[in-house]
């Protein structure tokens, strides 16, 4: 799968009206408090701040028992203070995307079980009427090298509320559909000769066995419990409770119940954040970002690297294990800007999480790299590059475009290649390395782009402006084609490529939208300047809205210009 493509706008301003807040205790993990009343029940109340308690403080009691822990679910899985029941962020365009969590401990014997409660299907008013299965959850186990995204890759196994059973990707009918209020029961058997079985509930009443692995196959690897979840508030019972919801089959325990030495301890996070990594992608779109860095992640499982960036945001976007692109057709515009909306808030609770990350996205801009790593300092930074000849690129652009149906506007690509900056090892980076062509080379290829770049000018609809002081400077009136963003920043200031998820406003170039993109390729996305209101008349960034039919708009536009400074000059 080829990297993605868009360069995320970082750090946008949440301007949709926050359904929810969040704070942060001093264990790290993000609270929710109670905005809007379409939550209910005990997830609006604010935890206590608790000072003594640090970085991984849960962590010290999680070896008395067997529950979640927020090193092993998704950074929007919220898990609850009792580490027993949990839910996802359903504000902005976290709604459409599943968050999976995986239990501390897993089995690799006996006859073992639990049981999980639907407590609440979350409302989320702001999804399309048309978003298939908004509400649903999916049950069963994984290994713990697994993703979060339960029954879609090998040894992964879940079964759904949609009746379906899935795994590597494969989805088949099983028992039937549940939601609100069901418990599902979740059985394994390790008992059944050379077989592996799993098994399922519902309310009491057996489903019957829905997989079947070979112990050869699982090689003494441990399953473990796992929770896949869209919009929906879960709970569990590992055999923590008095009384289970209802009684096991005859023969299977409860795998809280297991001693200790009976169980497999997942992979733990990082016990400081002297230990923690980030690793920076630097490049230009689909140069091979998303590639290494997958590729990195499966080499490195123990580190269990959280992606951050919209491919991996995209795939937790999947309908029935498909991407949505190819699914909905004429809203990848919409898609990505939910995706970039989430990806920014991500960034905001990683920095607060021990975890080990690859931040996937351009960093082509010096000044981006310095403000996406200030908030991870403690962390090990280093940044990647990679730097591929203009055939590899072109080669690798083509592909991607023809694998995901995704294309970076040309005029955005150039934006960044003219203020592409290499990074050095400084204070907020403390190893540079470079994946394709060494230092040497890379600089070579970058002059390239730096001139190719500024050679080719801005956009049409761009090269006037009749604000004060010319175009789109801050003082005098010349003419500044590219904003280096390491000094001055006056002059022509897109800010394409290092933040953008999309091109905000576009451009209608004869036949070819420009639009497409949903945000904006601006690396400064917090800028407080914002966005450029056609009614007022200086000032701000020049990113136009996207619901106006821009080709006829435009046109007007510019014929007003110039009827002013005819008007001017009489």
């Amino acid at each position: 799968m080829e990297d993605e493509p868009e360069a995320i706008a970082d750090r946008q301003q949440d301007n949709h009206g926050t359904e929810q807040q969040h704070r942060e205790d001093g264990a790290g993990h993000a609270e929710q408090v109670k905005v809007e009343s379409d939550r209910g029940g005990h997830y609006g109340r604010k935890r206590p701040y608790e000072e003594n308690r640090g970085y991984g403080y849960y962590e010290h009691r999680e070896d008395k028992s067997f529950c979640f822990f927020s090193d092993n679910c998704d950074l929007h899985f919220k898990v609850s203070r009792d580490r027993y029941s949990g839910y996802p962020l359903t504000i902005e365009g976290f709604a459409f995307l599943w968050a999976g969590a995986r239990a501390t401990h897993g089995v690799t014997q006996g006859r073992v079980c639990y049981e999980m409660k639907i407590n609440e299907e979350i409302p989320v008013k702001h999804l399309p009427t048309n978003e298939p299965d908004p509400h649903v959850v999916r049950i069963g186990w994984s290994l713990n090298h697994c993703s979060t995204q339960l029954g879609e890759e090998p040894f992964s196994f879940g079964y759904g509320g949609t009746g379906k059973k899935s795994s590597d990707c494969k989805f088949a009918d099983f028992g039937e559909k549940f939601g609100e209020n069901d418990v599902i029961g979740c059985y394994i058997d390790f008992d059944s000769g050379d077989e592996v079985e799993m098994a399922y509930s519902k309310n009491g009443v057996w489903l019957g066995v829905a997989f079947r692995t070979t112990k050869e196959a699982l090689a003494g690897h441990a399953l473990f419990p796992h929770v896949l979840v869209k919009n929906c508030a879960v709970e569990f019972n590992f055999g923590q409770k008095r009384e289970p919801y209802f009684p096991q089959p005859e023969g299977y325990t409860f795998i809280h119940d297991l001693g200790m030495e009976e169980k497999i301890r997942g992979t733990k996070a990082p016990a400081s954040k002297s230990e923690c990594e980030i690793l920076m992608m630097v490049g230009l779109p689909a140069c091979g970002k998303t590639t290494w860095a997958i590729k990195h992640a499966e080499s490195n499982p123990e580190k269990k690297y959280n992606i951050l960036g919209t491919n991996a945001i995209m795939d937790k976007m999947k309908v029935m294990g498909l991407r949505r692109q190819r699914n909905y057709a004429g809203r990848w515009d919409v898609l990505i800007q939910q995706a970039t909306q989430c990806l920014n808030r991500l960034i905001e609770i990683a920095a607060r999480k021990r975890r080990n990350y690859i931040l996937d996205q351009t960093n082509v801009y010096g000044s981006a790299r310095r403000r996406k790593m200030r908030p991870f300092e403690g962390f090990q930074r280093k940044a990647i590059v990679i730097c591929p000849t203009d055939e590899d690129l072109k080669e690798r652009t083509l592909k991607q475009t023809n694998e995901q149906g995704k294309d970076v506007p040309d005029h955005a690509v150039l934006e960044m290649k003219a203020n592409f900056t290499l990074p050095e090892v400084c204070d907020f980076l403390e190893a540079v390395t470079f994946a394709e062509v060494q230092r040497e080379d890379a600089e070579k290829l970058v002059k390239q782009y730096n001139e190719e770049g500024r050679k080719a000018g801005p956009p049409p609809e761009k090269r006037f402006d009749n604000r004060q002081g010319g175009f789109r400077g801050r003082g005098g009136g010349n003419y500044q084609r590219y904003d280096n963003r390491d000094g001055s920043r006056g002059g022509y200031q897109n800010r394409s490529g290092d933040g953008g998820s999309g091109y905000r406003g576009g451009y209608n170039r004869g036949s070819y939208n420009q639009n497409r993109w949903g945000n904006s390729y601006r690396d400064g996305g917090s800028d407080p300047r914002g966005g450029y209101n056609r009614n007022q008349q200086s000032g701000g960034s020049y990113n136009r809205p996207a619901p106006y039919n821009k080709g006829g708009y435009n046109q007007v536009f510019r014929l007003i210009i110039v009827y002013k400074k005819q008007m001017q000059r009489k």
